[in-house]
C-alpha cells in the first residue's frame, strides 16, 4: 500500500495534470492539506517531489505554483524521453520475468479493448503502463529518469487533447505495441514501438502550435 506521501503526490499529480488545479495557479498548503484530506508533512513531501519534476514551484513566503505548460518544453521533454524511453523498452524485453510478462500482456489487452473518451481512466493506464517498463527494466535509475519525463509530456498531452476519442484510441494502440514487444522479448520492435509514440508526440506537439 502507498504511504501518505505517494498518496498525497499521487492525488497532486492527478489534479495537476487534469488541470483541477490550473497552470499558473498559486496555493498554499492549507489549501491543498484541504483539497487531499491529508496532513502537512505527506503533502509537502509530495510537494517537493512534484517540484523536483518540474510540475510546481515552491515560494516559501508567498505558496506553491502550478507551473504552466508551454510547447518548447515539450519538445525538450520528448527530445530527451526519446533516448532514455527507447532504452528502457529495451532492457524490459530483455530482463522482464515470467510474472512480468504476463501482467505487461494482460495490460496490454486491457489497452487494446478501451474504448471511448474517460481521459482520466486512461492516465491510470498509462501510468501503469510506465511503471512496469521501469519495473521490467530492473534498473532503480530509470525510474529517477523516466517519471518526470513521462508525467510532463503527459500532462501537456491532456491539456492539449481536441478530440479525445480519436486521440486516446491511436495512444492505446501506440502503448499497446510496446507492450506486446516486450511480452514476446522483442528488443528491435519494442525500440521501433518507443520510437513511433514519440514521433505521434512530437506531431501532437507540433499541431498543437498550429492550432494556436
Amino acid at each position: 500500500m502507498a504511504n501518505k506521501a505517494d498518496q498525497a503526490y499521487d492525488v497532486l499529480e492527478r489534479m495537476i495534470t487534469f488541470q483541477e488545479l490550473p497552470p499558473g495557479s498559486l496555493l498554499s498548503e492549507a489549501r491543498l492539506m484541504e483539497r487531499t484530506g491529508l496532513g502537512r508533512t505527506p503533502v509537502r513531501e509530495a510537494l517537493q517531489r512534484l517540484a523536483r519534476e518540474r510540475m510546481v514551484e515552491i515560494h516559501p513566503s508567498q505558496g506553491v505554483f502550478v507551473a504552466p505548460t508551454s510547447i518548447e518544453a515539450q519538445l525538450k521533454v520528448l527530445e530527451l524521453r526519446r533516448c532514455v524511453e527507447e532504452l528502457a523498452v529495451r532492457l524490459a524485453a530483455h530482463r522482464a520475468t515470467t510474472e512480468q510478462r504476463e501482467r505487461i500482456l494482460a495490460l496490454a489487452e486491457v489497452l487494446g479493448a478501451f474504448d471511448g473518451d474517460d481521459s482520466r481512466r486512461f492516465g491510470e493506464l498509462l501510468k501503469q503502463t510506465h511503471t512496469l517498463i521501469v519495473e521490467a527494466a530492473h534498473n532503480e535509475y530509470l525510474s529517477v529518469a523516466m517519471a518526470p519525463l513521462q508525467g510532463l509530456s503527459r500532462r501537456f498531452w491532456f491539456a492539449h487533447l481536441r478530440n479525445p476519442k480519436a486521440e486516446l484510441a491511436e495512444a492505446s494502440d501506440l502503448h499497446g505495441d510496446i507492450l506486446r514487444a516486450i511480452c514476446h522479448g522483442d528488443q528491435a520492435k519494442a525500440s521501433e514501438a518507443s520510437l513511433r509514440l514519440n514521433d505521434y508526440l512530437t506531431d501532437f506537439t507540433y499541431r498543437t502550435l498550429r492550432d494556436q
